[in-house]
């Protein structure tokens, strides 16, 4: 098991194509993740995306998104370890990964719900999806 396992999910009140379309431009990801270097495993396109990550974790992350209702359940999932000092993915000690994980659960959080912010502007609360 990596030492760095984060799951989280959050509605956006949008269609799941337009949320592809965010994590679809990879300047954005950048942005997001500044430390890692993000590799397309698997394109899904309305569906989401799954890469291999590189740079401080090694392993792999994915965007799953799941229509639900008058939007989208946006899926994220980070599973990876520090890497080693040949690259490869090295277990860090249980106090360093449980801190890791929750300061990438943060960032899946952040992302999350600047997404939402950004996708749902203008949108009154029961509103239908923009």
């Amino acid at each position: 098991m990596p030492s760095v396992d984060v799951v989280d999910e959050t509605f956006l009140a949008v269609p799941p194509e337009v949320v592809a379309a965010e994590f679809a431009v990879p300047d954005r990801w950048l942005r997001w993740w500044p430390d890692l270097r993000l590799a397309v495993d698997t394109d899904r396109g309305v569906q989401g995306f799954r890469w291999t990550v590189t740079g401080a974790l090694v392993g792999s992350m994915e965007v799953w998104l799941e229509p639900v209702l008058d939007g989208t359940v946006l899926h994220y999932f980070l599973r990876a370890d520090p890497p080693g000092p040949d690259g490869r993915p090295a277990p860090a000690p249980p106090r360093r990964g449980a801190a890791e994980a929750r300061r990438r659960q943060r960032a899946a959080k952040a992302v999350a719900f600047a997404c939402k912010d950004r996708l749902e502007a203008g949108r009154a609360p029961g509103e239908p999806p923009t």
